[in-house]
């Protein structure tokens, strides 16, 4: 029995289905199966599948227009999770333009919501990809976001 991680499961996840659409109640035994017949197995398919569920629910939030500017405050836990590098990290792609500070508030509930993994920059770059790619009209930043993850030659924001 394979033993992944939620993180390891949404990443074949995301990598299998290219989150056109994200699972819904109706699709979730098909994807479950998938996940079974691939090896993954356990609470933490469950785990994933909520997690997934919830990134969905988000696309319903409403953001903040793209002239205003918020200035983030961490609390103790997200300091704790969420390192200086992956802090830094979501600075940067916020003043880069490829989150808004809505989608960087998504990001940061998603990331946490994954418990007690590891997270560093490299999952912090899934996630983000993963919330662009369900949020409408975010196509530029999506692709941006792919090119960071999958170590293309870039455009890294400053």
């Amino acid at each position: 029995m394979m033993e992944n991680t939620v993180f390891d499961i949404l990443v074949y996840v995301f990598d299998h289905y290219l989150f056109e659409e994200l699972p819904v109640v109706a699709e979730r035994a098909d994807i479950a199966r998938d996940l079974e017949s691939a090896g993954f197995r356990g609470a933490n398919v469950e785990r994933a599948l909520d997690w997934l569920a919830d990134l969905a629910d988000e696309r319903a939030r409403p953001g903040l227009r793209a002239d205003e500017r918020a200035f983030r405050l961490y609390t103790n836990e997200e300091c704790e999770r969420l390192d200086a590098g992956v802090r830094g990290l979501l600075l940067s792609l916020e003043r880069g333009g490829i989150l808004s500070a809505t989608q960087r508030e998504i990001v940061i509930e998603r990331l946490l919501a994954l418990d007690n993994e590891e997270l560093g920059t490299e999952q912090v770059k899934w996630v983000v990809l993963m919330v662009l790619s369900c949020q409408p009209g975010e196509e530029a930043a999506c692709e941006r976001m792919e090119d960071m993850v999958y170590e293309l030659p870039a455009q890294v924001p400053h």
